[in-house]
């Protein structure tokens, strides 16, 4: 399974889940959901936007962690 690491990169970045959904342009559900691991896909867009505003790789805020379930479509 991929776990959204968006907690651990606004802890490091000093940053607030509203700081970040206004500056990539998301709503505040949205984030959420993100920094809670509750979307199955994610748009390279989406990531890309992440990466920029957080000044982190794509690995920074993903991490593959074997097992766990893998679940139907939905996402970003």
């Amino acid at each position: 399974m991929i776990v959204v690491n968006i907690d651990v990169m606004l802890a490091k970045r000093k940053m607030s889940v509203g700081e970040l959904a206004e500056r990539v342009g998301f709503t505040m559900a949205n984030v959420s959901l993100l920094k809670n691991g509750k979307i199955k896909a994610l748009k390279l867009s989406t990531l890309d936007k992440l990466c920029r505003v957080l000044d982190c790789l794509p690995a920074d805020l993903l991490e593959y962690v074997p097992g766990g379930e893998e679940e139907d479509d939905g996402g970003m």
